[in-house]
């Protein structure tokens, strides 16, 4: 038997390809907004994570321009060693700023941010306390670390506590993500610190989601709360809300200082592109100077929920941008993604092992800068193809 026999023999994309049920690796040949140019069609833009609408923001991409013409085009090493430019060091402080905590550090993917993090932090003998809906790269970096990673159910505090009791009197870090990727729900963050405080654990936010969502000021999860003095790692990417591509971690001076020389997804790898860098830093000015981008997207996010379950839609537990529609077989919605494609509309079936078995789901996401009529024009497909296909 070869090596590569897995590679040769598997078929399930090649199949779906065959029969026009593809939906991955889209080819958009424009700008990343509220419309795209997809495989050379003008479609409505519904399955982008852009919750603020700035990745076309004349202003991203002037700061974008001026930082390739003053530092070029990469880096050419590490943070650790001749990869740090000025201009990291003013992102960093920015970000820490924002979300309330004494220092930050930029990584060049938010996967690499919980992967680097995580796995530098947990030792040998210690543990993972994760949602059984964490993101993938959380369950990456536990896999990474010397530690033990154990789940619970999501969202369930019965089920966090029965695992704080089974680990109580070692060190421990419960990690969960501020607004839930794929449900569209926000973690119990005040429920689950109580108990990380009753039993003794650390506490981990990945504000991926809920970055520019949350909070007054779209500092995350942790600002919705009031939490973030007594939340220990922040983490954040700059490929939603912040119209790039990166990652960082937020924490007291001691951690990230830890965190620099001893992260090997940070010392290992190149640094984050001076055109990044820049475009996030314009992006956060412009998420301060513009609170309306928030309210915006909040009244889309309102409407849009109200319409889909006024529809008869099932919306699960949403209660944010993301919006879920179960529509439970794999079948069903991969039609739906069809369809709805056909009708200019872009959407993301979501299928196992993203979800359960017969969970499925169309993934929708909404911006501040989707129009009233952008959302009704929607809506008027999702109705129609929703009756066609016995959902509604």
């Amino acid at each position: 038997m070869s090596l590569f026999d897995k590679c040769y023999q598997y078929d399930e994309a090649k199949k779906a390809i065959a029969m026009g049920y593809y939906p991955y690796f889209r080819v958009i040949s424009s700008e990343q907004d509220t419309e795209v140019i997809c495989n050379g069609k003008k479609m409505l833009m519904m399955g982008s994570n852009s919750y603020l609408g700035l990745t076309s923001h004349p202003r991203v991409k002037e700061a974008s321009i001026k930082a390739v013409e003053k530092y070029g085009s990469g880096c050419a090493g590490s943070r650790f060693l001749n990869g740090t430019l000025d201009i990291h060091i003013e992102l960093e402080a920015a970000l820490a700023e924002l979300v309330g905590k004494d220092a930050a550090l930029a990584y060049p993917t938010g996967y690499q941010a919980n992967v680097g993090c995580i796995s530098t932090m947990v030792a040998k003998d210690e543990y993972m306390l994760i949602d059984k809906y964490d993101h993938a790269s959380i369950i990456d970096g536990c896999l990474l670390s010397q530690g033990k990673m154990l789940r619970y159910n999501h969202n369930d505090m019965k089920s966090l506590e029965r695992l704080l009791q089974r680990v109580q009197g070692s060190n421990s870090l419960i990690i969960v993500d501020g607004i839930y990727s794929m449900e569209g729900d926000i973690a119990d963050l005040p429920n689950i610190l109580s108990l990380a405080k009753q039993y003794g654990a650390n506490l981990m936010v990945d504000e991926a989601h809920s970055l520019g969502v949350l909070g007054v000021t779209g500092a995350g999860a942790a600002e919705h709360f009031g939490v973030t003095a007594d939340t220990d790692l922040i983490m954040g990417t700059f490929s939603k809300s912040l119209a790039s591509v990166g990652g960082f971690i937020a924490a007291d001076e001691d951690l990230i200082h830890y965190l620099k020389h001893k992260s090997r997804a940070l010392i290992f790898s190149a640094s984050l592109p001076p055109a990044s860098t820049a475009s996030v830093l314009e992006a956060i000015k412009i998420m301060k100077e513009e609170p309306e981008r928030i309210a915006k997207l909040w009244e889309n996010t309102n409407y849009m929920l109200s319409e889909f379950k006024g529809m008869g839609y099932d919306t699960g537990k949403s209660c944010t941008p993301v919006i879920p529609l179960h529509v439970g077989k794999m079948s069903v919605a991969f039609e739906m993604w069809k369809r709805l494609g056909e009708e200019g509309v872009f959407i993301n079936p979501v299928i196992p092992p993203a979800v359960p078995p017969n969970s499925c789901l169309i993934r929708c996401s909404f911006m501040a800068t989707h129009t009233k009529e952008q959302l009704d024009f929607a809506l008027d497909k999702f109705s129609k193809i929703g009756k066609e296909l016995q959902l509604i």
